[in-house]
């Protein structure tokens, strides 16, 4: 059986990716938030019913900021910076770094769940 792709004839590869991003009609939500004259590309922000996770760029590492980190389980202690917050926490990756999946996979599902109970 063959499997039916939306056209994407004329679009972009960005309205393409949107498009692919769209199709599974669940919690994920990407978008870009503040872009300034200091950060024109602006910031990756994943969402839903809140601010799940925050993308930075830094010199050495990408971050993954979960503004309500403080609230979520970590017992895999993958959070590796922002520690001192009472609820922001991130995870700082570095070129070679392997990550827990699963427990990355863990936080996000607890994070959304967070959100989705109106505790966020």
């Amino acid at each position: 059986m063959a499997r039916s792709s939306p056209p994407t004839e004329g679009k972009s590869s960005s309205q393409q990716i949107d498009a692919i991003i769209k199709k599974p009609g669940d919690w994920r939500v990407e978008e870009v938030k503040w872009k300034k004259p200091s950060n024109p590309m602006g910031v990756p922000v994943w969402s839903h019913d809140g601010i799940i996770c925050i993308g930075e760029t830094l010199k050495s590492a990408a971050r993954l900021i979960f503004p309500k980190g403080g609230h979520l389980k970590d017992p895999k202690r993958i959070f590796n910076t922002r520690l001192e917050s009472n609820s922001v926490r991130a995870i700082d990756i570095h070129k070679g770094d392997r990550i827990d999946e699963v427990a990355l996979e863990d936080l996000i599902g607890e994070a959304v769940a967070l959100y989705i109970q109106g505790k966020g």
